[in-house]
């Protein structure tokens, strides 16, 4: 039987590094045991010459055909990863943010899931900081139930590393507008849709962490963000009112904790410390 043919989205906008972007693409393209078909790379509005210069490098040197669209505006990434969608080739579409490094394995693996008939596939990850050292590990649940169950509270997913089905996104809504949390309002809809899920434990991406990482987590916007999604996630009945409250509380009120305090908690319940052992 032929191997599913999948299509790479990739968004960039002005303030991704030239130097992180080839790495991405490397890492999903050339580097990768099971390569994809095509690749869509959305610019979300103007970008800088030494960005636009490795844009032009990895698409003449990609070893599969690439397709790179350019919006006059920066859009945000609900509407640049729909317009992405709108020009994938394939079906079957993975997911890359372009300053994060995937294991060569890694569509290998996540496809033979996808092969025997799941809409949405993600993986585990490394958290490494600008120097390059790990900081920790991110494992999703891959029990059904239990991403079914994780769901109800927080994302399930880490959306740089999942592969889907476009015609199961677009079914669930597609992406809207939401700062931060665009992929968890879409992944809720898919899974109360039917959609068939997975995760594979094992960290398959690599997860560049910046200094700003954690006070970006904080803030009225996020609250904002927190409030909508919730109010959502309860009209829809994917939540009861219970849930709703405690989500607003606990994960509201995190957007409001100092920032040394947000790191300390992220890492103490969302990041497994991790060794070179695996443990």
């Amino acid at each position: 039987m032929a191997e599913t043919e999948f299509s790479l989205l990739l968004p960039v906008y002005a303030g991704d590094k030239a130097a992180y972007f080839t790495k991405a693409f490397a890492s999903t393209v050339i580097d990768q045991s099971r390569r994809p078909s095509d690749v869509v790379i959305v610019q979300d509005g103007p970008i800088g010459t030494e960005l636009a210069a490795a844009v032009a490098a990895a698409t003449a040197g990609s070893p599969v055909p690439v397709n790179h669209v350019r919006l006059p505006a920066n859009v945000g990434l609900a509407r640049a990863l729909e317009t992405g969608l709108e020009h994938c080739a394939h079906d079957v579409v993975a997911r890359m943010d372009a300053d994060d490094i995937s294991l060569p394995t890694r569509f290998e693996r996540q496809l033979a899931v996808m092969d025997t008939g799941y809409d949405l596939v993600g993986t585990g990850m490394l958290e490494f900081d600008e120097a390059g050292r790990v900081l920790g590990k991110r494992i999703p649940p891959t029990d059904p139930d239990d991403i079914v169950t994780s769901a109800r509270f927080h994302d399930p997913f880490n959306h740089p590393t999942v592969v889907y089905r476009r015609s199961v996104v677009a079914r669930a809504g597609g992406y809207r507008e939401l700062p931060l949390m665009e992929d968890y309002w879409l992944f809720a809809r898919m899974i109360q849709a039917g959609a068939l899920v997975a995760n594979l434990p094992d960290p398959l991406v690599m997860y560049r962490v910046d200094a700003g990482a954690y006070g970006r987590r904080g803030g009225l916007t996020l609250f904002r963000s927190e409030v909508a999604l919730q109010r959502s996630l309860l009209k829809d009945r994917f939540v009861t009112r219970r849930q709703f409250v405690r989500n607003v509380l606990v994960r509201g009120g995190y957007r409001f904790v100092p920032v040394a305090v947000r790191r300390v908690a992220y890492r103490r319940f969302i990041v497994r410390n991790y060794t070179t052992d695996g443990d």
